[in-house]
């Protein structure tokens, strides 16, 4: 049995360096439901980069914790895109670390597609992301997840499981 997802995600640093978020949105195609939705600060980061590689892996290791094999990624990074997919090499350390921790967590799916996704069309994940970078949730954008398999995110901000 396939159980396919759609995957939204973004990184945020205000600054450079400067306090960092990261956003996931991630829905089923066929009943529009959402799994996963939200964000989580992850600290002061270098780099933009960094937050949009772990904005990346974050909403993969989500979409494998809950069970999807088929994925289609959108991301508003062609850096981490071209550099997962190979058309860019990557030379900074940091990011060739983050970019095989990507591509080993894509061997989880049967079958994944990552897409560079304007900006504008990634505004959900974006908000996540903005708002995560502030260091404090917002209540209104909690983290929730659609399966008893949240355990991934239970240390994370507002965890709400739905049944």
């Amino acid at each position: 049995m396939s159980r396919e997802a759609i995957l939204y995600t973004d990184g945020a640093v205000r600054g450079n360096p400067g306090p960092a978020g990261i956003g996931v949105y991630l829905y089923d195609p066929d009943t529009g439901e959402t799994i996963a939705d939200g964000g989580e600060y992850i600290g002061v980061v270098v780099d933009a980069n960094v937050a949009e590689y772990r904005a990346l892996i974050r909403g993969l290791e989500i979409a494998r914790t809950v069970g999807v094999t088929a994925l289609l990624v959108h991301l508003d990074s062609e850096l981490v895109l071209h550099q997962v997919t190979g058309q860019y090499r990557a030379k900074n350390a940091t990011l060739i670390v983050l970019r095989d921790q990507v591509r080993e967590l894509m061997r989880s799916f049967r079958i994944i597609h990552l897409e560079y996704t304007p900006r504008a069309a990634n505004a959900r994940a974006d908000a996540r992301a903005q708002q995560a970078t502030t260091g404090r949730p917002d209540p209104a954008l909690p983290v929730t997840v659609r399966r008893p398999s949240a355990a991934l995110l239970t240390s994370k901000i507002g965890v709400q499981e739905v049944i």
